[in-house]
């Protein structure tokens, strides 16, 4: 079997589907080109709207071995894609792709469509339970993980070809336009469904806010949308925040935090003019805190923070510390909110955020990104889709974009949680190669990539607690019990192919006969 660059084994092909090794992250960017975008013109006064879900798909047409996409904007207080898959089975539709930018354990029952054929197989990512039964091999098919940029990428270049997509939309009128700014599931931005609007064959809005026309700034256009249904509840916009967006209290991430800060610091990038995304987690948003009482000092202000964003970021745009908050998705209501009313607070889609191909993506501006780990290796490989014990239970997000993208990519993570090392040897499997790693920071210590000693002799300089990543590792295994975990044993059949943003693969997900520890 071929080994990619950095050394995984990866199949010829999958599922039919012939498979690109990954040969670095920046060698096969190259210009790629739109896939045919659907045109349908519309009839003179024909009506949008459509009174259920159940009318759409025979509208529509869709049928087994359709693909369906979704957007994740409400997080876990998502109620469409749940909602339009009972349709689809009550219909007896079989061999479904499912396409969503990502799920959450709200999503749950998707877990007894794949049991029982109704989804056989998955472009998205696959958190919590339906990772868990994909990595037991459940489902027929096999998953397709992508970061948020390589999925626009991916629907664009026609990689990813959607039959149906069903956008959960906070306030629509009856022609289409929809955003996510106003209503009782506001959600904020609105971005991630663009692609798929704009390159699915058939586009259904789906609101519990219809309005009159029109509905601006119209984020889904009428010209991409076939139909609309009205429902009772697209979700619950409680459930976006979750508590990897709550800022850290205990002493081990404030520890992590302080470490993260004094890093930057050191760098020299607490200075007006600067732009970074903090991400989800508690240490990475304790930091960002940190960083924020360092501006005030000084008197300086970041050009733009970009996220993920949370009540934290709207709170130092307040006390004067960013210019622009510029926004893919809110990640609590205070930041939905504030997008209604902040001119300074602007929203852009994936596309404009991460994809590799186009011609500005956001994270080649960021001057730094706080990422976080599930693993981390002594070859600075990131693991955030797999647990050490082998379950594939997270998506990709923006990981690698950001990654690839900023000046300093610094992965802040505890060296271990609970009895499983997080730094360690060798990875259980590769998100994010280690040549786009530039330091991480944990509660033992800063580790510099080897590449980067310009990093490296600042860091000294600023006599921070410097440790080689190998010194790490070995302090991170004594941590959690002084023994060498067991490592997952697995079928040799693939479940789970996971894509660099260019399309390459970089690792593979096996079928988990025994997990590790």
């Amino acid at each position: 079997m071929p080994r990619n660059a950095i050394g995984r084994e990866i199949p010829k092909e999958v599922d039919g589907r012939v498979l690109k090794p990954f040969k670095g992250a920046y060698v096969d960017l190259k210009p790629g080109h739109f896939a045919p975008m659907v045109m349908r013109p519309a009839k003179w006064g024909t009506s949008k709207l459509l009174p259920s879900i159940d009318d759409a798909f025979a509208k529509t047409g869709l049928k087994d071995g359709a693909c369906l996409s979704f957007h994740h904007h409400l997080r876990n207080g998502d109620g469409v894609l749940n909602m339009v898959m009972a349709v689809a089975e009550r219909r007896g539709l079989k061999g479904l792709k499912l396409a969503q930018s990502a799920i959450f354990p709200v999503h749950e029952p998707v877990c007894r469509l794949i049991e029982n054929g109704t989804i056989t197989s998955i472009e998205g990512s696959t958190n919590g339970p339906v990772g868990r039964i994909i990595t037991e091999g459940k489902m027929k098919g096999t998953a397709i993980m992508r970061s948020h940029g390589a999925r626009s990428r991916a629907i664009q270049m026609g990689d990813v070809k959607i039959d149906g997509a069903f956008v959960a939309a906070p306030v629509a009128d009856a022609y289409g336009n929809a955003n996510g700014r106003s209503g009782p599931a506001a959600c904020g931005p609105l971005g991630y469904a663009l692609a798929d609007s704009m390159f699915a064959e058939n586009v259904v809005v789906v609101t519990d806010n219809l309005q009159p026309y029109m509905v601006t700034p119209p984020i889904i256009s009428q010209a991409c949308v076939d139909y609309v249904v009205k429902v009772d509840s697209i979700g619950d916009p409680k459930a976006i925040s979750s508590g990897t967006t709550e800022v850290a209290t205990d002493e081990q991430s404030l520890k992590i935090a302080r470490g993260a800060a004094d890093l930057v610091d050191a760098l020299g990038l607490v200075r007006d003019g600067i732009g970074f995304q903090a991400g989800a987690g508690g240490a990475s948003l304790a930091a960002i805190g940190l960083l924020g009482e360092l501006m005030k000092k000084r008197g300086v202000k970041a050009r733009f923070a970009h996220g993920g964003i949370t009540k934290d970021m709207i709170r130092m745009q307040k006390e004067g510390l960013i210019d622009w908050i510029i926004d893919t998705q809110s990640f609590d209501m205070e930041s939905a909110q504030s997008l209604l009313t902040n001119p300074k607070h602007a929203e852009i889609n994936p596309d404009i955020y991460a994809n590799p191909f186009n011609r500005g993506q956001l994270v080649n501006m960021l001057d730094f990104g706080f990422l976080g780990a599930t693993e981390i290796d002594i070859d600075f490989n990131v693991n955030v889709n797999t647990h050490s014990d082998g379950y594939l239970l997270h998506g990709i997000g923006g990981h690698q974009d950001v990654a690839a993208g900023a000046k300093h990519c610094i992965i802040v993570c505890p060296t271990r949680r609970k009895n499983w090392p997080i730094v360690m040897e060798r990875v259980t499997n590769v998100t994010t190669p280690g040549e786009c790693i530039d330091a991480i920071v944990t509660e033992e210590g800063i580790a510099i990539n080897p590449a980067r000693d310009d990093m490296l002799e600042k860091a000294r300089a600023a006599n921070l607690p410097v440790k080689d990543i190998q010194e790490l590792a070995k302090i991170a295994l004594q941590k959690a019990g002084g023994v060498k975990p067991g490592e997952p044993e697995y079928f040799d059949r693939v479940v789970g192919v996971i894509e660099w943003r260019d399309g390459t693969v970089i690792d593979v997900v096996r079928q988990l006969k025994r997990k590790g520890g």
